[in-house]
């Protein structure tokens, strides 16, 4: 990632109208942030949820030495299953911001993601994808849903399921970049968000473009809602402004990517600081991190119509943000969003409710965090009352371990 300049905010954004909302009362919605024994070995990081109807899956990474493996677990309201392994190996490219995921699809089919290296000098890999018919004790053979052949990034992905059968897949890939290569720092070209999907024998049945000008390394996002996929990611125009867009997939086609919000950032090096999605019917919510005046923040807006409108975008933070965000919708319509507040010079991962009317309740604090990047992106997903977080933390002497804790609704 060095060709981005990663964590340059070199920042001329005009101001954001943002609705700081009522806030929620406190004896509406509280909850009590609870640890729970982590099923990732002492040496770990990159975690990863993703909800099905049996319970949410966690994926995470281990090394040892040049080896890495990825490895999943389960929880079902009665602790985590033991840990079992995908796929591990000695090319991978590992790093706190690209991270594999395990998803379970509606046929109880696993389905994963992991990076391969291809050339470490220009920090080229390619995705890799495998799947599971008996929870995991076997997986196939992976392959790849790209096939231009160029070394260059494929990753950053989200897999989801397609609407009726199969895995779908959309990915940060830069193949014009290598294809555009006459510059010696590989800086000519575009990064793309691309999409591929796969039936239920496992056969490809689409490769396309979704956005042919994205940020170059910030996290993408992508559900089903009951009109169909929608990816959100972070564009990025002639401008270098790199805001965060929304894209629909509709009759076999992704329509024209249109901002969430109209922040105006323009930042002439990728944050890597990508938007999440939730979704429940046509009901969306939305987080993403953006600055203003030199300061960051994390917002999040709601659609009632799956994706083709947005709300006002409600502020998530009370001082300040370093984004990082996830989002995850409850039945009544509300949404948990979760950001890193930075206060006081200290970092802590915080949650609050909040609704479409712009209420919010008052910020919970999950969990202190390091203020180095190796803290990556804390996670939360839900599975019936219970909401379940993931996070790596610092351990000292450069070593982090995935941490995990669960909250009872109310």
């Amino acid at each position: 990632m060095t060709r981005t300049a990663l964590g340059a905010l070199l920042v001329t954004a005009a101001a954001v109208s943002v609705t700081c909302g009522r806030t929620i009362n406190p004896a509406d919605w509280t909850v009590s942030v609870q640890p729970a024994a982590s099923p990732a070995a002492a040496a770990s990081l990159a975690p990863q949820l993703t909800s099905s109807s049996r319970g949410v899956l966690a994926s995470w990474t281990e090394q040892a030495g040049r080896t890495a493996t990825l490895k999943f677990a389960e929880w079902t309201g009665d602790g985590w299953s033991p840990a079992r392994t995908v796929a591990s190996g000695d090319d991978w490219f590992v790093n706190w911001a690209d991270v594999p995921s395990v998803i379970r699809l509606e046929d109880g089919t696993l389905a994963a993601n992991w990076l391969q290296v291809t050339d470490a000098r220009i920090e080229a890999y390619n995705l890799r994808l495998t799947y599971s018919r008996d929870d995991g004790r076997t997986w196939a053979p992976s392959f790849m849903p790209h096939h231009d052949g160029t070394k260059t990034q494929h990753g950053f992905a989200s897999l989801f399921q397609m609407p009726g059968a199969g895995l779908g897949v959309i990915w940060l890939d830069g193949r014009d970049i290598e294809l555009s290569k006459d510059l010696p720092t590989f800086e000519g070209g575009e990064m793309a968000v691309r999409f591929a999907a796969y039936d239920a024998a496992w056969k490809q049945t689409a490769d396309a473009p979704v956005d042919a000008r994205a940020c170059e390394c910030c996290p993408t996002t992508a559900v089903v809602t009951s009109d169909g996929v929608l990816a959100a990611f972070r564009d990025r125009d002639a401008k270098d402004i790199r805001d965060i867009h929304v894209s629909r997939f509709e009759n076999g086609a992704w329509t024209p990517s249109a901002p969430v919000h109209k922040d105006d950032w323009e930042i002439f090096a990728c944050p890597v600081n990508g938007p999440m999605l939730s979704a429940s019917g046509r009901e969306v919510a939305v987080a993403w991190f953006s600055v203003t005046n030199d300061q960051g923040h994390s917002y999040a807006a709601f659609s009632s119509d799956a994706g083709r409108t947005w709300g006002a975008p409600i502020r998530l933070d009370d001082q300040m943000s370093r984004g990082r965000v996830d989002v995850e919708m409850l039945e009544d319509g509300s949404a948990v969003a979760l950001w890193i507040e930075f206060a006081d010079k200290r970092s802590q991962i915080r949650m609050r409710r909040i609704d479409s009317s712009g209420g919010r309740s008052p910020a919970i604090t999950v969990a202190g965090l390091g203020d180095d990047r190796a803290s990556g992106y804390p996670r939360v997903a839900r599975h019936q009352d219970e909401l379940v977080f993931a996070w790596t933390e610092s351990t000292g002497e450069g070593m982090q371990t995935v941490k995990t804790a669960i909250a009872q609704l109310p």
